[in-house]
């Protein structure tokens, strides 16, 4: 996994790192109940795990977010901040919802 240092980052960019490796993974985590939805289990199961990879990159960058400020840098509250911070929340809960439903399908042999 690649790791993405902020410190070579303005503030925009690192929202925007944050608003991309957290869209990618949204839209795999959306890919991937079309994928079931077509018989395509094997597919979807994969795009699960690749969207976990960029969910884990975006948290990445959260942390490295919260490590700074906790170390007495704070960062700037921006409108385009808050936005990547709920596009981030929002794809986690939806990866998780997603998960849970994929297996309440293979369970019920969907």
């Amino acid at each position: 996994m690649e790791k993405i240092d902020l410190q070579q980052l303005t503030n925009e960019q690192i929202a925007f790192q944050l608003i991309l490796h957290s869209g990618n993974a949204r839209s795999k985590v959306i890919q991937s109940l079309r994928e079931y939805r077509a018989g395509n289990k094997e597919v979807a199961s994969k795009l699960i795990e690749e969207a976990e990879k960029d969910l884990s990159l975006a948290h990445d960058i959260h942390f490295q977010m919260i490590q700074k400020e906790a170390g007495g840098q704070n960062t700037e509250l921006t409108l385009l901040l808050m936005h990547a911070e709920d596009h981030l929340m929002s794809t986690l809960s939806m990866k998780e919802l997603v998960k849970e439903m994929l297996e309440l399908f293979k369970e019920r042999n969907l």
